[in-house]
Protein backbone atom coordinates (compact mmCIF):
# COMPACT_ATOMS: atom_id res chain seq x y z
CA UNK A 1 0.00 0.00 0.00
CA UNK A 2 1.46 3.29 -0.67
CA UNK A 3 -0.26 4.96 2.27
CA UNK A 4 0.95 4.64 5.50
CA UNK A 5 -0.86 1.76 7.38
CA UNK A 6 -1.41 3.81 10.26
CA UNK A 7 -3.41 6.46 8.66
CA UNK A 8 -5.57 3.32 7.74
CA UNK A 9 -9.46 3.36 8.86
CA UNK A 10 -11.87 0.57 9.14
CA UNK A 11 -15.52 1.98 9.28
CA UNK A 12 -18.60 0.17 9.48
CA UNK A 13 -22.45 1.09 7.94
CA UNK A 14 -25.66 -1.14 8.87
CA UNK A 15 -26.89 0.39 5.59
CA UNK A 16 -26.05 0.02 1.99
CA UNK A 17 -27.46 3.67 1.50
CA UNK A 18 -24.10 4.93 3.56
CA UNK A 19 -22.56 3.92 0.64
CA UNK A 20 -21.26 6.25 -2.20
CA UNK A 21 -21.88 4.86 -5.85
CA UNK A 22 -19.05 6.35 -7.06
CA UNK A 23 -17.07 5.52 -4.07
CA UNK A 24 -17.98 1.73 -4.55
CA UNK A 25 -17.45 1.46 -8.46
CA UNK A 26 -13.73 2.87 -8.01
CA UNK A 27 -13.69 -0.83 -6.37
CA UNK A 28 -12.19 -4.08 -8.76
CA UNK A 29 -15.31 -5.69 -10.40
CA UNK A 30 -17.94 -3.30 -9.58
CA UNK A 31 -18.29 -1.19 -12.40
CA UNK A 32 -19.33 -2.32 -16.18
CA UNK A 33 -17.56 0.79 -17.05
CA UNK A 34 -14.11 -0.77 -16.01
CA UNK A 35 -14.05 -3.01 -19.18
CA UNK A 36 -10.15 -4.48 -18.95
CA UNK A 37 -11.44 -5.77 -15.83
CA UNK A 38 -14.16 -8.42 -15.08
CA UNK A 39 -17.47 -7.36 -14.10
CA UNK A 40 -19.83 -9.21 -12.01
CA UNK A 41 -22.97 -7.60 -11.73
CA UNK A 42 -23.91 -8.79 -8.32
CA UNK A 43 -21.65 -6.91 -6.66
CA UNK A 44 -22.69 -3.90 -8.27
CA UNK A 45 -24.14 -0.81 -6.02
CA UNK A 46 -27.27 -1.03 -8.56
CA UNK A 47 -27.94 -4.66 -7.18
CA UNK A 48 -26.67 -4.64 -3.31
CA UNK A 49 -28.88 -1.55 -3.07
CA UNK A 50 -31.67 -2.89 -4.67
CA UNK A 51 -31.73 -5.56 -2.27
CA UNK A 52 -31.72 -3.76 0.74
CA UNK A 53 -34.23 -0.68 -0.71
CA UNK A 54 -36.81 -3.26 -1.76
CA UNK A 55 -36.48 -4.85 2.02
CA UNK A 56 -35.39 -8.47 0.65
CA UNK A 57 -32.37 -7.57 2.23
CA UNK A 58 -32.51 -5.52 5.56
CA UNK A 59 -32.37 -6.38 9.31
CA UNK A 60 -36.28 -7.30 9.66
CA UNK A 61 -35.44 -10.15 6.95
CA UNK A 62 -32.48 -11.64 9.45
CA UNK A 63 -30.08 -9.67 7.18
CA UNK A 64 -28.49 -6.80 8.77
CA UNK A 65 -25.79 -4.93 6.96
CA UNK A 66 -22.20 -4.93 8.50
CA UNK A 67 -20.38 -3.67 5.29
CA UNK A 68 -16.58 -2.75 5.52
CA UNK A 69 -15.20 -0.03 4.25
CA UNK A 70 -10.77 0.69 4.64
CA UNK A 71 -10.09 4.24 4.03
CA UNK A 72 -7.33 6.49 3.77
CA UNK A 73 -6.75 9.30 6.37
CA UNK A 74 -7.89 11.74 3.72
CA UNK A 75 -10.77 9.58 2.44
CA UNK A 76 -9.70 7.59 -0.43
CA UNK A 77 -11.46 4.09 -0.45
CA UNK A 78 -9.24 1.52 -0.80
CA UNK A 79 -11.30 -1.85 -0.41
CA UNK A 80 -14.33 -2.50 1.21
CA UNK A 81 -16.59 -6.12 2.30
CA UNK A 82 -20.43 -6.81 1.69
CA UNK A 83 -21.38 -8.23 5.13
CA UNK A 84 -24.42 -8.97 6.92
CA UNK A 85 -25.49 -9.76 10.27
CA UNK A 86 -27.41 -12.96 9.84
CA UNK A 87 -29.80 -14.48 12.55
CA UNK A 88 -30.68 -17.50 10.23
CA UNK A 89 -28.99 -19.60 7.79
CA UNK A 90 -31.34 -18.98 4.39
CA UNK A 91 -30.72 -17.84 1.39
CA UNK A 92 -26.93 -18.41 1.29
CA UNK A 93 -26.34 -21.96 -0.78
CA UNK A 94 -23.56 -23.11 1.49
CA UNK A 95 -25.44 -25.16 4.22
CA UNK A 96 -24.47 -24.57 7.53
CA UNK A 97 -27.42 -25.58 9.61
CA UNK A 98 -25.85 -28.87 11.02
CA UNK A 99 -23.19 -26.29 12.41
CA UNK A 100 -25.58 -24.46 14.04
CA UNK A 101 -27.89 -27.53 15.62
CA UNK A 102 -24.62 -29.00 16.86
CA UNK A 103 -23.21 -26.06 18.85
CA UNK A 104 -26.73 -25.15 20.32
CA UNK A 105 -27.24 -28.48 21.53
CA UNK A 106 -23.47 -27.66 23.24
CA UNK A 107 -25.27 -24.77 24.85
CA UNK A 108 -23.52 -22.55 22.24
CA UNK A 109 -25.25 -18.96 20.49
CA UNK A 110 -24.33 -20.31 16.72
CA UNK A 111 -26.51 -17.05 15.50
CA UNK A 112 -25.99 -13.79 15.23
CA UNK A 113 -23.33 -14.87 12.60
CA UNK A 114 -21.67 -12.81 9.72
CA UNK A 115 -22.01 -13.65 6.57
CA UNK A 116 -20.11 -12.33 3.41
CA UNK A 117 -22.49 -13.00 0.51
CA UNK A 118 -24.54 -11.96 -2.05
CA UNK A 119 -28.00 -12.14 -0.26
CA UNK A 120 -29.57 -15.44 -2.40
CA UNK A 121 -27.43 -15.38 -4.63
CA UNK A 122 -24.85 -18.53 -5.34
CA UNK A 123 -22.38 -16.91 -7.84
CA UNK A 124 -18.91 -16.73 -7.24
CA UNK A 125 -17.43 -13.28 -7.42
CA UNK A 126 -15.01 -11.10 -5.44
CA UNK A 127 -16.11 -10.76 -1.72
CA UNK A 128 -12.65 -8.69 -0.57
CA UNK A 129 -13.02 -5.35 -2.36
CA UNK A 130 -10.22 -3.63 -3.51
CA UNK A 131 -9.76 -0.45 -5.19
CA UNK A 132 -8.25 -0.13 -8.84
CA UNK A 133 -4.63 -0.01 -9.21
CA UNK A 134 -3.43 -0.39 -5.14
CA UNK A 135 -1.77 -2.91 -3.79
CA UNK A 136 -4.15 -5.70 -3.88
CA UNK A 137 -2.67 -8.22 -1.91
CA UNK A 138 -2.10 -6.13 1.14
CA UNK A 139 -5.85 -4.38 0.68
CA UNK A 140 -7.37 -8.26 0.93
CA UNK A 141 -5.09 -8.80 3.94
CA UNK A 142 -6.39 -5.84 5.79
CA UNK A 143 -10.03 -6.98 5.38
CA UNK A 144 -9.39 -9.96 6.49
CA UNK A 145 -8.35 -8.98 9.85
CA UNK A 146 -10.94 -6.82 9.85
CA UNK A 147 -13.57 -9.65 9.35
CA UNK A 148 -12.05 -11.44 12.51
CA UNK A 149 -11.80 -7.99 14.53
CA UNK A 150 -15.45 -7.13 13.91
CA UNK A 151 -16.83 -11.06 15.10
CA UNK A 152 -14.33 -10.08 18.38
CA UNK A 153 -16.65 -6.96 18.72
CA UNK A 154 -20.01 -8.01 18.17
CA UNK A 155 -18.95 -11.80 19.85
CA UNK A 156 -20.67 -13.27 17.32
CA UNK A 157 -19.84 -17.74 16.87
CA UNK A 158 -18.58 -16.87 13.38
CA UNK A 159 -18.21 -15.35 9.87
CA UNK A 160 -18.92 -17.22 6.71
CA UNK A 161 -17.12 -15.68 2.84
CA UNK A 162 -19.07 -18.28 0.63
CA UNK A 163 -18.34 -18.30 -3.07
CA UNK A 164 -15.30 -16.53 -2.69
CA UNK A 165 -12.42 -16.20 -5.68
CA UNK A 166 -9.60 -18.15 -5.54
CA UNK A 167 -7.47 -14.80 -4.76
CA UNK A 168 -9.78 -13.79 -1.68
CA UNK A 169 -9.53 -17.67 -0.10
CA UNK A 170 -6.03 -17.52 -0.77
CA UNK A 171 -5.67 -14.56 1.92
CA UNK A 172 -8.71 -16.08 4.61
CA UNK A 173 -6.62 -19.26 4.71
CA UNK A 174 -3.70 -17.69 5.49
CA UNK A 175 -5.63 -15.77 8.02
CA UNK A 176 -6.94 -18.82 9.88
CA UNK A 177 -10.35 -18.96 7.96
CA UNK A 178 -11.36 -22.71 7.11
CA UNK A 179 -11.72 -24.12 3.34
CA UNK A 180 -14.46 -25.44 2.37
CA UNK A 181 -15.37 -26.81 -1.28
CA UNK A 182 -18.75 -27.48 -2.93
CA UNK A 183 -19.80 -28.09 -6.39
CA UNK A 184 -21.92 -26.13 -9.58
CA UNK A 185 -22.14 -26.78 -13.02
CA UNK A 186 -20.93 -24.44 -15.48
CA UNK A 187 -20.58 -24.18 -19.68
CA UNK A 188 -17.42 -23.01 -21.08
CA UNK A 189 -17.72 -21.86 -24.67
CA UNK A 190 -15.16 -22.92 -26.90
CA UNK A 191 -15.09 -20.44 -29.27
CA UNK A 192 -18.14 -21.91 -31.23
CA UNK A 193 -19.88 -20.26 -33.27
CA UNK A 194 -23.26 -21.40 -33.26
CA UNK A 195 -25.16 -23.46 -30.80
CA UNK A 196 -24.34 -26.68 -33.50
CA UNK A 197 -21.30 -26.05 -33.29
CA UNK A 198 -21.28 -27.12 -29.50
CA UNK A 199 -23.51 -29.55 -30.01
CA UNK A 200 -20.94 -31.38 -32.47
CA UNK A 201 -18.47 -31.83 -29.69
CA UNK A 202 -20.69 -33.89 -27.84
CA UNK A 203 -21.28 -38.06 -28.13
CA UNK A 204 -23.59 -38.87 -31.00
CA UNK A 205 -26.10 -39.93 -28.57
CA UNK A 206 -25.92 -37.40 -26.37
CA UNK A 207 -26.39 -34.82 -29.21
CA UNK A 208 -29.45 -36.39 -30.47
CA UNK A 209 -31.18 -36.75 -27.32
CA UNK A 210 -30.26 -32.59 -26.54
CA UNK A 211 -31.66 -32.43 -30.31
CA UNK A 212 -34.76 -34.03 -29.29
CA UNK A 213 -35.30 -32.59 -25.94
CA UNK A 214 -35.43 -29.02 -27.44
CA UNK A 215 -37.99 -30.00 -30.38
CA UNK A 216 -40.19 -31.36 -27.55
CA UNK A 217 -39.90 -28.62 -25.32
CA UNK A 218 -41.22 -26.38 -27.77
CA UNK A 219 -43.55 -28.89 -29.67
CA UNK A 220 -47.06 -27.61 -27.38
CA UNK A 221 -46.43 -24.22 -30.02
CA UNK A 222 -44.25 -22.68 -27.52
CA UNK A 223 -42.05 -19.60 -28.43
CA UNK A 224 -39.09 -18.21 -26.62
CA UNK A 225 -38.26 -14.15 -26.44
CA UNK A 226 -35.25 -12.80 -25.42
CA UNK A 227 -35.37 -9.91 -23.48
CA UNK A 228 -33.20 -7.08 -22.42
CA UNK A 229 -32.91 -3.44 -22.00
CA UNK A 230 -35.40 -0.80 -22.27
CA UNK A 231 -37.69 -4.09 -23.04
CA UNK A 232 -37.86 -5.12 -19.98
CA UNK A 233 -41.32 -3.31 -19.18
CA UNK A 234 -42.91 -3.43 -15.78
CA UNK A 235 -45.81 -5.29 -17.82
CA UNK A 236 -43.16 -8.07 -18.42
CA UNK A 237 -41.59 -8.16 -14.64
CA UNK A 238 -45.56 -8.79 -13.53
CA UNK A 239 -45.14 -11.50 -15.84
CA UNK A 240 -42.03 -13.16 -14.28
CA UNK A 241 -42.85 -12.26 -11.32
CA UNK A 242 -46.02 -14.72 -11.22
CA UNK A 243 -43.86 -17.20 -12.70
CA UNK A 244 -41.50 -16.94 -10.18
CA UNK A 245 -43.84 -16.74 -7.21
CA UNK A 246 -45.71 -19.88 -8.39
CA UNK A 247 -42.55 -22.05 -8.48
CA UNK A 248 -40.53 -20.06 -5.31
CA UNK A 249 -43.56 -20.76 -3.43
CA UNK A 250 -43.55 -24.55 -3.93
CA UNK A 251 -39.84 -24.51 -3.96
CA UNK A 252 -39.27 -22.76 -0.89
CA UNK A 253 -42.52 -22.39 0.69
CA UNK A 254 -41.92 -17.95 0.39
CA UNK A 255 -39.67 -16.55 -2.55
CA UNK A 256 -36.84 -14.82 -1.18
CA UNK A 257 -37.35 -11.53 -3.47
CA UNK A 258 -40.38 -9.49 -4.17
CA UNK A 259 -41.82 -7.59 -6.76
CA UNK A 260 -40.25 -4.25 -5.96
CA UNK A 261 -36.63 -5.71 -5.98
CA UNK A 262 -37.14 -6.40 -9.78
CA UNK A 263 -38.83 -3.24 -10.27
CA UNK A 264 -35.41 -1.33 -8.70
CA UNK A 265 -33.08 -3.80 -10.66
CA UNK A 266 -35.36 -2.90 -13.58
CA UNK A 267 -34.70 0.74 -13.77
CA UNK A 268 -30.83 0.52 -12.60
CA UNK A 269 -29.28 -2.17 -14.26
CA UNK A 270 -31.42 -3.60 -17.02
CA UNK A 271 -28.75 -3.88 -19.83
CA UNK A 272 -27.11 -6.50 -17.56
CA UNK A 273 -30.61 -8.63 -17.31
CA UNK A 274 -31.76 -10.92 -19.75
CA UNK A 275 -35.20 -12.67 -19.29
CA UNK A 276 -35.72 -15.84 -21.32
CA UNK A 277 -39.46 -15.82 -21.66
CA UNK A 278 -41.94 -18.74 -22.46
CA UNK A 279 -44.68 -17.75 -25.12
CA UNK A 280 -47.94 -20.20 -26.04
CA UNK A 281 -51.29 -18.77 -27.59
CA UNK A 282 -49.82 -15.42 -27.09
CA UNK A 283 -49.42 -14.58 -23.72
CA UNK A 284 -46.04 -15.77 -21.26
CA UNK A 285 -46.20 -19.01 -19.02
CA UNK A 286 -42.76 -19.34 -18.03
CA UNK A 287 -39.67 -17.25 -17.75
CA UNK A 288 -36.12 -17.38 -16.48
CA UNK A 289 -33.72 -14.34 -15.37
CA UNK A 290 -30.55 -14.27 -16.05
CA UNK A 291 -27.48 -11.55 -15.58
CA UNK A 292 -24.60 -10.28 -17.74
CA UNK A 293 -21.23 -9.93 -17.14
CA UNK A 294 -18.25 -8.85 -18.88
CA UNK A 295 -17.52 -12.49 -19.70
CA UNK A 296 -20.25 -14.58 -17.96
CA UNK A 297 -23.67 -15.27 -18.18
CA UNK A 298 -25.69 -15.99 -14.71
CA UNK A 299 -28.63 -18.38 -14.58
CA UNK A 300 -30.82 -17.54 -11.87
CA UNK A 301 -34.36 -17.43 -11.01
CA UNK A 302 -36.87 -19.72 -12.79
CA UNK A 303 -40.77 -19.92 -12.81
CA UNK A 304 -43.85 -21.25 -14.56
CA UNK A 305 -47.82 -21.08 -14.55
CA UNK A 306 -47.64 -24.24 -17.44
CA UNK A 307 -46.05 -27.02 -16.81
CA UNK A 308 -44.56 -28.85 -20.17
CA UNK A 309 -42.01 -31.58 -20.39
CA UNK A 310 -38.42 -30.14 -21.03
CA UNK A 311 -39.33 -26.50 -20.67
CA UNK A 312 -37.27 -26.39 -17.73
CA UNK A 313 -34.25 -27.29 -19.30
CA UNK A 314 -35.09 -25.32 -22.42
CA UNK A 315 -35.42 -21.83 -20.93
CA UNK A 316 -32.77 -22.43 -18.02
CA UNK A 317 -30.11 -24.17 -19.77
CA UNK A 318 -29.88 -24.87 -23.90
CA UNK A 319 -31.28 -20.59 -23.85
CA UNK A 320 -28.94 -19.75 -21.95
CA UNK A 321 -25.82 -21.66 -23.68
CA UNK A 322 -27.28 -19.91 -26.68
CA UNK A 323 -27.38 -16.75 -25.77
CA UNK A 324 -24.04 -16.89 -24.59
CA UNK A 325 -22.19 -18.18 -28.10
CA UNK A 326 -24.64 -15.60 -30.19
CA UNK A 327 -23.20 -12.82 -27.57
CA UNK A 328 -19.21 -14.00 -27.37
CA UNK A 329 -19.70 -14.96 -23.70
CA UNK A 330 -17.03 -17.31 -22.66
CA UNK A 331 -19.18 -19.18 -19.85
CA UNK A 332 -22.67 -19.88 -18.17
CA UNK A 333 -22.81 -20.08 -14.79
CA UNK A 334 -26.56 -21.78 -13.53
CA UNK A 335 -26.85 -21.63 -10.32
CA UNK A 336 -26.51 -24.01 -7.41
CA UNK A 337 -26.68 -27.95 -7.48
CA UNK A 338 -28.27 -30.01 -10.27
CA UNK A 339 -26.53 -32.34 -11.92
CA UNK A 340 -28.78 -33.06 -14.57
CA UNK A 341 -27.04 -30.19 -16.10
CA UNK A 342 -24.08 -32.51 -17.53
CA UNK A 343 -26.09 -33.68 -19.78
CA UNK A 344 -26.98 -30.71 -21.17
CA UNK A 345 -22.90 -29.49 -21.45
CA UNK A 346 -22.70 -28.05 -17.93
CA UNK A 347 -19.43 -29.44 -16.49
CA UNK A 348 -18.59 -29.78 -12.85
CA UNK A 349 -16.84 -26.51 -11.14
CA UNK A 350 -15.14 -26.69 -7.34
CA UNK A 351 -16.58 -23.32 -5.67
CA UNK A 352 -14.73 -22.54 -2.06
CA UNK A 353 -15.85 -20.75 0.86
CA UNK A 354 -13.97 -19.45 4.12
CA UNK A 355 -14.91 -19.93 7.18
CA UNK A 356 -13.51 -18.06 10.72
CA UNK A 357 -14.69 -20.06 13.59
CA UNK A 358 -13.80 -18.15 17.02
CA UNK A 359 -15.36 -21.13 19.60
CA UNK A 360 -12.02 -23.84 19.80
CA UNK A 361 -14.43 -26.47 20.17
CA UNK A 362 -16.72 -25.84 17.30
CA UNK A 363 -13.54 -25.13 15.15
CA UNK A 364 -12.18 -28.54 15.47
CA UNK A 365 -15.24 -30.20 14.72
CA UNK A 366 -16.01 -28.10 11.41
CA UNK A 367 -12.17 -28.67 10.23
CA UNK A 368 -12.63 -31.95 10.82
CA UNK A 369 -15.93 -32.37 8.82
CA UNK A 370 -14.52 -29.92 5.78
CA UNK A 371 -11.29 -31.82 5.35
CA UNK A 372 -13.69 -35.36 4.44
CA UNK A 373 -15.93 -33.22 2.84
CA UNK A 374 -13.34 -31.44 0.38
CA UNK A 375 -11.88 -35.16 -0.41
CA UNK A 376 -16.05 -36.07 -1.29
CA UNK A 377 -16.29 -33.30 -3.46
CA UNK A 378 -12.93 -33.75 -5.40
CA UNK A 379 -13.55 -37.57 -5.70
CA UNK A 380 -17.01 -36.38 -7.25
CA UNK A 381 -15.76 -33.82 -9.36
CA UNK A 382 -13.70 -36.47 -11.16
CA UNK A 383 -16.15 -38.87 -11.62
CA UNK A 384 -18.85 -36.64 -13.16
CA UNK A 385 -16.37 -35.00 -15.06
CA UNK A 386 -15.43 -38.66 -16.83
CA UNK A 387 -19.19 -38.80 -17.13
CA UNK A 388 -19.59 -35.66 -19.43
CA UNK A 389 -21.43 -35.34 -22.73
CA UNK A 390 -18.39 -34.76 -24.87
CA UNK A 391 -16.98 -36.72 -26.70
CA UNK A 392 -13.65 -38.19 -25.43
CA UNK A 393 -10.31 -37.42 -27.03
CA UNK A 394 -8.23 -40.37 -28.62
Amino acid sequence: MSSDERALTLTVSTSFSDVDKEDWESLSGTSRVALDLPYNPFISHAFLSSLEESGCATGESGWLGQHLRLVTGDGILLGAVFGYLKSHSQGEYVFDHGWADAFERAGGDYYPKLQVSVPFTPATGPRLLVRRGVDAKAVRQALARGLKTLTHRLGISSVHVTFATPEDVAVLEAEDFLLRKDQQFHFFNEGYRTYDDFLETLASRKRKALRKERREALAPGIEIDWITGKDITEAVWDDFYAFYRETGSRKWGRPYLNRRFFSLIGERMAEDILLVMARRNGRYIAGAINFIGSDTLFGRNWGAIEHHPFLHFEVCYHQAIEFAITHGLNRVEAGAQGEHKLARGYLPVTTHSAHYIEHPGLRRAVADYLEAERQEVDMMGVILTEHSPYRKQS
